[in-house]
């Protein structure tokens, strides 16, 4: 029960937090621990569906029915608002060309829904490893031969 508190009141501060200054970050939580993190994520499973780019990290036991690849080097990297996001609610943002088989029957996100099991600590720890493993890159810029 109180996990659940907690969660509910992460979203509670993140919603109140929307109508916020543009200039202060749409919300502020505590700096996670990127080492207890890794760990979290491992023991957690979430290795069954989810590989990390340039990290050899233990296999789960069972595999779960999607791969979906994070980390590494990427045009656009993914703010500490929507890495949070994915993990609490991951049906939000959906890679519009999955599988029938990637996703459930309604049409949502196969990941098992943590919110009533992770406290907000173990959150904030995933997310900081998560952040840390993503590297901004900018793409070359494309040059057309004009006639």
């Amino acid at each position: 029960m109180q996990r659940i508190r907690s969660v509910a009141g992460l979203l509670v501060i993140m919603v109140l937090s929307i109508g916020c200054d543009s200039q202060s970050p749409e919300f502020a939580l505590p700096d996670g621990d990127i080492a207890n993190g890794q760990a979290l994520f491992v023991s957690m499973n979430c290795t069954s569906c989810h590989t990390v780019r340039d990290l050899d990290l233990p296999q789960a036991e069972t595999k779960g029915p999607v791969n979906v690849t994070l980390g590494g080097k990427v045009s656009e990297v993914k703010s500490y608002a929507q890495l949070v996001t994915a993990v609490i609610n991951p049906s939000h943002e959906l890679v519009k060309r999955r599988k029938p088989d990637e996703v459930s029957v309604d049409g949502e996100s196969l990941m098992t829904i943590y919110n009533d099991t992770m406290t907000v600590s173990q959150l904030i720890d995933i997310v900081a490893f998560l952040d840390s493993r993503y590297e901004e890159f900018e793409r070359p810029k494309i040059k057309y031969r004009t006639r």
